[in-house]
């Protein structure tokens, strides 16, 4: 993670040193697309527990049924 983050940080300062402009616009652009994916990223989370559930229920009969195992 950190190691992305340090990497994510020199493309910003090269981008920074070859086009400022550009540079600038992508701090301030980064917040505001964060904040419009973050519905997306929440409905994401919220399906996958849904289906998480669904696997459980029907799993459920063959983790009852199967023999246990030491």
């Amino acid at each position: 993670m950190v190691m992305k983050m340090l990497c994510a940080f020199f493309c910003w300062c090269l981008l920074l040193a070859l086009c400022w402009p550009l540079a600038i616009l992508a701090v301030v652009l980064f917040p505001l697309v964060w904040l419009f994916l973050l519905p997306f990223r929440l409905l994401f989370a919220l399906v996958e527990a849904a289906l998480s559930l669904l696997k459980a229920i029907l799993f459920l009969p063959a983790r009852l049924l199967s023999p246990r195992r030491p």
